[in-house]
């Protein structure tokens, strides 16, 4: 079967919830290509749908304007977007009305429920979908031979790595690769010891130097 090449690229995520099989449940999420600022979009505009320049950054900025003073009043606003409507938070745990007071209440933001238009007109299923060839989550942090391959890779060439590094080496990301790090620094025979050096902690071979982490 000939590789799909067209469609959006997701990516798999591990969920905190596990199958019968005892691994992570998975989730697809959207591999974004780019972000647009208004600026941006706005160029769009100017180039594809005939908008005069400076006319959308003036129109956003009355509409943040005149949509924040509506739902500071409580109000909800309805947009070809979706309707906005402040959203509170009851604090504490309460069974009696008679017993909640104003103070017990707090704004945590804005809801957001977007139009079934808006939803329709959004739908990117058209060309269909495509599996981006990556590790799921950091799960290659527990493929033992892949991750000795990225420590000889990152320490190759100076006897050391650092923690953006390895990441490059290794594909985790930044709160797993310091973790695996740390974890080879442990122990009766630690494969590395680290020292501070400006703001970045090195990690250094301890067969090429048997002193202690600093």
């Amino acid at each position: 079967m000939p590789r799909k090449t067209d469609g959006i690229v997701f990516e798999l995520q591990p969920r905190p919830t596990k199958g019968e099989d005892g691994k992570p449940l998975l989730y697809a999420q959207p591999v974004i290509k780019r972000k647009y600022s208004l600026r941006e979009l706005e160029d769009y505009c100017v180039k594809y749908r005939r908008m005069q320049k400076g006319e959308m950054q003036h129109f956003f900025g009355l509409l943040e304007d005149v949509v924040a003073t509506l739902l500071k009043e409580g109000n909800r606003v309805e947009t070809p977007f979706g309707t906005l409507a402040p959203k509170l938070k009851l604090q504490g745990e309460h069974t009696d009305p008679t017993k909640v007071k104003s103070r017990d209440v707090n704004y945590v933001g804005i809801e957001f429920i977007p139009s079934k238009e808006f939803i329709e007109r959004a739908d990117c299923s058209r060309h269909g979908f495509r599996l981006k060839k990556t590790n799921v989550g950091n799960s290659q942090m527990y493929d033992e031979k892949a991750m000795d391959e990225a420590l000889s890779k990152s320490t190759r060439r100076h006897g050391f790595t650092t923690i953006n590094t390895f990441m490059v080496f290794s594909g985790l990301k930044y709160k797993s690769a310091k973790k695996y790090l740390d974890s080879l620094c442990k122990g009766e025979q630690p494969r590395l010891y680290r020292q501070l050096e400006g703001r970045a902690w090195h990690y250094f071979v301890t067969s090429q130097n048997t002193n202690t982490e600093k």
